[in-house]
């Protein structure tokens, strides 16, 4: 089969586009002809090296986290699916490999594709889905009454996190771009910060919560809009002591994740703030919970671009750029 995929760490590198073997399928297994799959940056910070030393694969290594497509060979242990089923993923961290005609995927990650979505949609979904899932049930506990601060609200997590927190109830602050404003506000934003024109630390006060997706700067600035007590949750790092014990991270490895995050850990201590990394994991029963809110139009998926297969390098780059309204998409098959 087909498939993109990196040879060597390097900074904004191409991908090698190149025939590989058909994915084997265990047991628990179901075997997906991919349709479609969708670009984050996790994989561009991936193809980087950026993850290197807390996800180490073994390269070469095929590329993608997102993918939607139809069920051709189920294992014999598999109960919930069954051949010809429209399904969607996010694959366990140590099983990427959406950008590919097909994927083998644990049954345990995988749920039915919405309905009322087309494939590209439904690809769009997943990795951004349970990231704003696990960031605002899991660690914010976001509910009605309660401030949250989503950044990047044009993004492809941001996106969807601002619809979510809605749907659970609180109010919703985000930073965006001047040329993005009415559109985050479309998605149900009740405080926009144009962060070309505004500061959000001198704007914003008394927050609950923060979902963090930038840079270390804008990450400490995130820590004056908290009070006593609040969440900063960051998907863009640094990673903290809970999440390398929780993959099982070398002695050595937990004493570099210890130093690189002490700063922003004793700032937030010092602001009575917790400050937790989320390095989103699969889960298919939750991605099935996301299908139900898609379903009752709770929330939606947004697209700024679908790309073909063969431009998947393209489709990598044009995320690079950081200028995309919501999730890029790659159209693989029928």
């Amino acid at each position: 089969m087909k498939a993109f995929i990196l040879d060597r760490y390097g900074k904004k590198s191409a991908l090698r586009f190149g025939e590989v073997p058909e994915p084997k399928v265990g047991d628990d297994d179901l075997l997906v002809r991919v349709c479609a799959a969708s670009v984050n940056p996790l994989d561009g910070r991936i193809r980087d090296g950026d993850f290197k030393l807390i996800l180490p694969y073994r390269l070469p290594l095929i590329m993608g986290n997102d993918v939607a497509g139809v069920v051709e060979r189920i294992g014999p242990r598999v109960r919930r699916f069954k051949v010809g089923d429209e399904v969607y993923a996010r694959p366990s961290k140590d099983r990427i490999g959406t950008f590919a005609e097909s994927i083998a995927l644990r049954e345990s990650d995988v749920a039915l594709k919405p309905k009322r979505l087309t494939m590209e949609e439904a690809a769009s979904v997943p990795l951004v889905g349970l990231t704003a899932l696990q960031a605002l049930v899991e660690r914010a506990n976001a509910r009605k009454g309660q401030k949250v601060l989503i950044h990047a609200g044009s993004g492809g997590v941001g996106a969807f996190a601002i619809q979510l927190a809605k749907h659970l109830g609180a109010t919703v602050a985000t930073t965006t771009s001047t040329a993005n404003v009415e559109f985050v506000r479309s998605l149900g934003a009740d405080v926009v910060i144009d962060y070309k024109k505004e500061a959000f630390e001198e704007k914003l006060s008394d927050y609950d919560a923060v979902l963090h997706s930038l840079d270390a700067k804008t990450l400490e600035k995130s820590l004056r809009v908290l009070k006593p007590g609040g969440k900063l949750i960051s998907i863009s790092g640094p990673p903290d002591p809970a999440f390398a014990k929780e993959i099982g991270a070398s002695w050595i490895l937990r004493q570099v994740v210890h130093f690189l995050s002490s700063s922003i850990r004793n700032k937030a201590k010092r602001h009575r703030i917790d400050y937790s990394f989320l390095f989103m994991r699969a889960d298919g029963e939750q991605l099935q919970g996301i299908t139900s809110l898609i379903e009752t139009g709770a929330v939606r998926p947004v697209i700024d671009r679908v790309f073909p297969f063969e431009s998947t390098n393209e489709a990598l780059a044009y995320v690079d750029t950081g200028r995309a309204k919501g999730k890029v998409v790659i159209k693989v098959s029928r």
